[in-house]
């Protein structure tokens, strides 16, 4: 079973940042792709970012410039860098993960953007 803790929400105001971590544990034999969705109240769930392979990273075109994805291999963590934040922005954040063909969830972050 693999287990997502995500981290890193909160308030901020229009123009702020944030930085979002997600740590995974348990039984990982490799991981195909990690990466961040949210949901905004009345929304469906969409990809924010995610991180495909080694190298290959695409974005909503909503973030791009202002989110920068990462990951750090040997502590099985992706982060999510959020800069120039938007009212628009606010919502649950969640972390992904694919393993095997199987996908796993984390329990979401909520992330507020207000003055």
């Amino acid at each position: 079973q693999v287990q997502l803790v995500e981290s890193g929400g909160g308030l901020v105001q229009p123009g702020g940042s944030l930085r979002l971590s997600c740590v995974a544990s348990g039984t990982i034999f490799s991981i195909n792709s990690m990466g961040w969705y949210r949901q905004a109240p009345g929304k469906e769930r969409e990809m924010v970012a995610r991180i495909i392979g080694a190298v290959s990273i695409v974005y909503t075109n909503s973030v791009k410039g202002r989110f920068i994805i990462s990951r750090d291999n040997a502590k099985n963590t992706v982060y999510l860098q959020m800069n120039s934040l938007k009212p628009e922005d606010t919502a649950v954040y969640y972390c992904a993960l694919w393993s095997g063909g199987s996908t796993y969830w984390g329990q979401g972050t909520q992330v507020t953007v207000s003055s």
